[in-house]
C-alpha cells in the first residue's frame, strides 16, 4: 500500500514533470516500475492532476480572470473584435483535438501505451523534436536585446496567436496522450515551430492545458468513492503536487525568457537510456 511518504514523493514528481517538458505520465509510469511502488489508484491520480491544475490557475490567475471576463463579455455583446475577445475561443479550439483523443484513445493509452520500451522511444523521439523546434526558433528575426544571441527567445509574441496556430498547437496536445511525450514539451515545440517565442509558446501551452486537465479530472472524479477524498494519501499527493507544480511553472516561465530548452532534451535522452538499461536487466 502507498504510504504518505510515497504519496508526497509521487506528488512532487507529478508537479515537476507535468510542467517541465519531460513527461509526467512517463515518469509516473516509470517511478513505480523503478521503485516497486504499488499502484496508488485512480483517486490519487486525479489528486495529482488536480494539484497541477490548481497551481497553473494560481500562477496565471490574472490571465485566467481576464479570459473569463472576455468570454462573458463576448457572450453578452455578441461581438468579437480584439485579441482579448478571441483568446477564450482560441483556447477552446485548441482543446478540441485533445477531447477527441481522450475520448477515443484513453483506454489504449492506459494499457497498450504503458510499455516501458514505448516510453523510452517517445521520451527520446520527442526530445529530438524539442531540439529541432529550438533550432527552428533561432531562424526567426532577432528581437531580443541584451541577451547572448544563442539564447535569445525570438519570434512572434503571444498576441499573434490565431485560430490556425491555436488548432495546430491543440493537435500537438492531443499527441501527448501517449506517455513519454510531455504535454508541455510537444505544445511548446508546436508553438516554436510556428514562429512563436519560447515564452509565448509556453504561456499559451499552460493556458490551453487548463480546460483539458479540468475536463479529464471531472470525467474521472465521478468514478471515485466519496470516502477517498478524505484520505491522508489523497491530500498529501494533492498538496505536494500543488507546491511542486507552482514552483516549476514559475521556474520554467522565467527560464524560457533567455535560455534554450536543449537541457530538457538531453535529460530525456539520458532518461530513455536508463529505461532501456533497467528493462534489459529485467
Amino acid at each position: 500500500m502507498v504510504n504518505i511518504f510515497d504519496a508526497i514523493f509521487l506528488g512532487l514528481i507529478q508537479g515537476i514533470t507535468e510542467v517541465l517538458p519531460i513527461s509526467s505520465s512517463g515518469h509516473l509510469v516509470l517511478v513505480p516500475w523503478f521503485f516497486n511502488f504499488e499502484d496508488p489508484g485512480l483517486s490519487f491520480d486525479v489528486a495529482l492532476h488536480m494539484g497541477t491544475l490548481v497551481a497553473i490557475i494560481a500562477y496565471f490567475r490574472a490571465d485566467v480572470l481576464a479570459i473569463i471576463k472576455s468570454f462573458l463579455r463576448t457572450l453578452k455583446t455578441r461581438q468579437i473584435k480584439s485579441f482579448d475577445d478571441k483568446l477564450p475561443y482560441y483556447i477552446l479550439l485548441a482543446t478540441v483535438p485533445g477531447v477527441f483523443a481522450g475520448y477515443f484513445l484513453n483506454d489504449l493509452a492506459e494499457k497498450a501505451f504503458r510499455s516501458p520500451l514505448l516510453i523510452a522511444f517517445t521520451t527520446f523521439f520527442f526530445g529530438l523534436i524539442l531540439l529541432v523546434a529550438e533550432k527552428s526558433s533561432q531562424k526567426n528575426p532577432d528581437v531580443a536585446v541584451g541577451i547572448p544571441a544563442g539564447n535569445r527567445s525570438v519570434g512572434k509574441k503571444f498576441e499573434f496567436n490565431t485560430a490556425k496556430s491555436s488548432f495546430l498547437t491543440g493537435l500537438a496536445q492531443a499527441i501527448a496522450i501517449i506517455p513519454g511525450t510531455s504535454r508541455s514539451g510537444i505544445t511548446i515545440s508546436a508553438g516554436m515551430f510556428q514562429g512563436f517565442t519560447r515564452e509565448a509558446a509556453a504561456r499559451f501551452s499552460f493556458l490551453m492545458s487548463i480546460p483539458i486537465i479540468l475536463g479529464a479530472g471531472l470525467v474521472e472524479i465521478r468514478k471515485i468513492p466519496v470516502h477517498d477524498f478524505s484520505t491522508t494519501i489523497f491530500w498529501a499527493g494533492l498538496i505536494s503536487a500543488i507546491i511542486a507544480s507552482f514552483i516549476s511553472v514559475k521556474f520554467l516561465m522565467s527560464f524560457v525568457k533567455n535560455h534554450k530548452l536543449n537541457i530538457f532534451a538531453y535529460y530525456r535522452f539520458g532518461l530513455a537510456l536508463i529505461i532501456i538499461i533497467f528493462y534489459l536487466r529485467g
